[in-house]
């Protein structure tokens, strides 16, 4: 007999969270202090602080807040977005664990905010963003001295206000299209019958049309534009497959962890093998478009597209090469390797390990794509890095945690439940 599973999150484990949080901040503000006394670097390098741009302790810290919000905000509508596939392809196999993807869209309003404040604040403080090159008015005004006309003739697409209101509409997109789904969700346990599916199968369709386009431009908008003379018509893609196979980790492991806590009863090892399958697939995706990307800018050896990897592969004194390698490592070839045969899709404690991995490294991937454009070969990991990371992770598992306790478990009333129960692959 299928029956409602209710997440309880106890006091002591949301303790745990806030101790997450706590130390991450502790670790961040003993960072700074170290990175403020020591010319800006943390002490992990002795070059002196230079006074370009991204080589102060101020830059590093938006850097990082910046690359964890981006990294977490894209895990958190990738499960908005997995939902509305499912509903699409008219699937039934993961509607046991449907609501874990559900409850990641939980931190979107978070990191919304989050985001503007970190874009904003800086400007209205200090006229720019030490991030964005581009906030500078002075390069887009003709005759001044940092005139800069690559970046002018950007200007329309690349200013303050047309980036705030992307950003603005992108976010409350999400959260909008997110919320209804959430709403069917809630109709469908107290109502049952097949109106609040059919509702949710046209709501995800309107979605992945809104997705297809808004991921893109937030690429290049939170991403690309950090090095705002370098471009790329495939970009948008590779930050989807990295948020993708993101999103598809932190969903394999939040559903063994319940698993092996007691909860969703119902998911067997078919379940896990399918979400495998997923992991495994687009990290050979991820793969590809990186491959694409750098094959075909090494093969036409234009000055203005190799610079971006000039600078990750030998600049700055090799300061990112071992990343590079190590980004290839964990996220192609551990996972290729790690989950080919069948047997490791299907036990957990495979999966977990491979969930881990690919986590850790898509952070790294995000690190690489943030770091090199904003601190030059002036960036560290430290802890300011750890710290970041700690506190954004403590958030983001309070907001997840929060969304998965309120709804029961197991959608008891969704038409295809039974099919998922049975489901074998």
């Amino acid at each position: 007999m299928i029956t409602e599973e209710t997440l309880s999150i106890s006091k002591r484990t949301n303790n745990r969270f806030f101790f997450m949080i706590a130390i991450g901040l502790v670790l961040l503000i003993i960072g700074l202090i170290i990175a403020a006394n020591s010319g800006g670097h943390g002490g992990e390098h002795g070059e002196a602080a230079a006074a370009s741009h991204g080589s102060t302790w101020v830059t590093r810290l938006l850097a990082n807040l910046w690359l964890n919000n981006v990294y977490l905000s894209g895990i958190a509508v990738i499960g908005v977005f997995f939902v509305a596939v499912q509903y699409v392809a008219y699937a039934g196999w993961a509607t046991v664990v449907k609501r874990v993807f559900e409850a990641l869209g939980n931190y979107l309003p978070v990191g919304g905010i989050i985001m503007l404040v970190l874009f904003l604040g800086p400007i209205l403080f200090t006229g720019h963003n030490p991030i964005f090159h581009w906030t500078d008015h002075t390069l887009t005004e003709v005759g001044h001295a940092n005139y800069d006309p690559i970046i002018a003739g950007k200007s329309g697409f690349l200013n303050v206000t047309f980036y705030t209101i992307r950003m603005v509409v992108f976010f409350g997109l999400w959260i909008l299209f997110f919320r209804w789904l959430r709403t069917q969700s809630v109709n469908e346990d107290l109502n049952g019958g097949l109106e609040p599916y059919n509702k949710s199968i046209r709501i995800s369709a309107a979605f992945l049309v809104v997705f297809g386009v808004t991921s893109s431009i937030a690429a290049w908008d939170w991403v690309m534009s950090i090095d705002s003379h370098w471009f790329s018509t495939l970009f948008g893609w590779y930050v989807f497959a990295s948020w993708f196979v993101s999103g598809l980790a932190a969903i394999t492991l939040a559903v063994i962890f319940l698993k092996q806590h007691g909860y969703l009863r119902m998911v067997n090892a078919n379940h896990l093998h399918d979400l495998g399958k997923f992991i495994f697939g687009f990290s050979i995706f991820w793969t590809y478009t990186w491959f694409s990307q750098f094959m075909l800018y090494w093969y036409a050896n234009l000055p203005e597209e190799a610079v971006y990897f000039i600078e990750r592969l030998g600049g700055y004194d090799n300061h990112y090469t071992w990343i590079v390698f190590f980004n290839l490592l964990v996220n192609f070839a551990f996972p290729f390797l790690f989950l080919m045969t069948r047997d490791a899709k299907r036990q957990m404690l495979m999966l977990k390990i491979a969930c881990i991995a690919v986590l850790i490294g898509h952070w790294f991937d995000f690190y690489l794509m943030i770091m090199p454009g904003t601190m030059r070969g002036n960036s560290g990991f430290g802890l300011i890095e750890i710290g970041a990371a700690l506190t954004f992770l403590g958030i983001f598992l309070l907001m997840f945690t929060k969304g998965l306790s309120k709804l029961s478990l197991v959608p008891v009333n969704h038409p295809f439940l039974e099919e998922s129960v049975h489901h074998h692959v």
